[in-house]
């Protein structure tokens, strides 16, 4: 390829190719791969040295859509997609992609772009999560009816024996009247998901609703973590529900704060502007972007690797004791913003990513 003048400046295609996160590779009418640029070289784990002495039916599984997808380009001469391909190496193993193939004009040769999909996945995986949070709603309408009322007669009646009772079986109806209030508790925590109304929402500046979360609990439950701010000082508001942002916030923060080490416990608030996702808002057939971004990150241990793609479902918990709702009222109530949550660890880190929508002014009737 030659290289182009633009503005004085020499461009070096190549070098346009090379700085592309997603993986571009060029086959030539013998199948042989002259050109891999360097995410191309990672995906399929060979140097651009190797690329070039293999053929592309030697590279994938036979049978592999990607040389289905060649052939049709060699024949048509245009350009073809496909989407959710499962597409790998032995070396590298399957992995869940998009593939643009394309005919190079005035060449033998084809390109092929590879996007892996990061984003399309977590777009599957919000969806199971709101789904999660969501299929306790009839199980919680049915408890607070048919438990609540029965547990309000046992704690009576305990109360009831308590006053005659022995100092040994005094301990023992204080029990039971332990364990119902708990269960009550539990039960009122899950009546929450049966709210389906739809939420009120305004112009909220996120980073007033983080200060006063860290507040609470640098005054509460974190007065021993250290807490350190990365924020983008430009963001625009949040379209979102000034109270339940707060719980949101103040239950990843209570999770990151119990999982730090007790010494050198560390928690790090981040926000960013990322355009680029957008999402179906909720009773709202438009779909929004979604590129205001609040990180929670914290040096704890991170969640276990075989419970991690059950988080955001009811009743999962890493915690002694815990009631396993926390994080599923949280992905329901994101997921009530039309925003997406995920969870990521990196290293002896490990983070909450929530993404949200920003507040547009309503348009003027003219």
């Amino acid at each position: 390829m030659s290289k182009v003048q633009l503005k004085d400046q020499q461009i070096n295609p190549l070098g346009v190719l090379g700085a592309l996160p997603d993986p571009i590779i060029v086959v030539d009418k013998e199948g042989f791969i002259p050109y891999a640029n360097p995410a191309g070289e990672e995906f399929f784990a060979s140097s651009v040295n190797m690329l070039k002495k293999t053929r592309i039916e030697n590279l994938v599984p036979f049978g592999s859509p990607l040389l289905t997808l060649i052939e049709q380009v060699r024949l048509s001469n245009d350009r073809v997609s496909e989407y959710a391909v499962d597409l790998g190496t032995p070396k590298t193993g399957i992995k869940n992609v998009n593939i643009q193939v394309s005919s190079l004009f005035d060449q033998d040769q084809v390109v092929v772009q590879i996007e892996e999909r990061t984003i399309a996945s977590k777009m599957d995986r919000q969806l199971t999560h709101r789904g999660a949070a969501r299929s306790v709603t009839a199980m919680a309408a049915m408890l607070a009816h048919e438990v609540k009322n029965p547990l309000s007669g046992i704690r009576g009646s305990a109360q009831l024996l308590e006053m005659n009772a022995s100092d040994s079986d005094r301990a023992l109806t204080r029990l039971i009247c332990d364990e119902t209030d708990r269960i009550c508790a539990l039960v009122d925590r899950m009546e929450a998901f049966s709210d389906d109304r739809p939420i009120e929402r305004e112009a909220v500046n996120i980073h007033e609703v983080l200060e006063h979360v860290r507040m609470v609990a640098q005054n509460g439950f974190a007065k021993k973590v250290h807490f350190s701010e990365m924020y983008d000082p430009s963001l625009p508001d949040v379209f979102g529900n000034r109270d339940q942002l707060i719980q949101i916030f103040l239950n990843l923060i209570k999770n990151a704060a119990e999982s730090v080490p007790e010494e050198e416990g560390e928690i790090t608030l981040t926000t960013a502007y990322r355009p680029g996702v957008r999402l179906a808002v909720p009773g709202n057939s438009n779909r929004v972007q979604l590129p205001l971004e609040v990180g929670i990150q914290d040096n704890g241990p991170g969640i276990p690797d075989e419970i991690l793609p059950h988080i955001f479902e009811p009743f999962i918990t890493t915690k002694t004791g815990g009631s396993g709702l926390g994080l599923a009222l949280v992905a329901k109530i994101v997921g009530d913003h039309g925003g997406i949550i995920e969870y990521d660890k990196a290293g002896s880190n490990s983070c909450f990513y929530i993404r949200l929508p920003v507040f547009n002014l309503p348009q003027k009737k003219e």
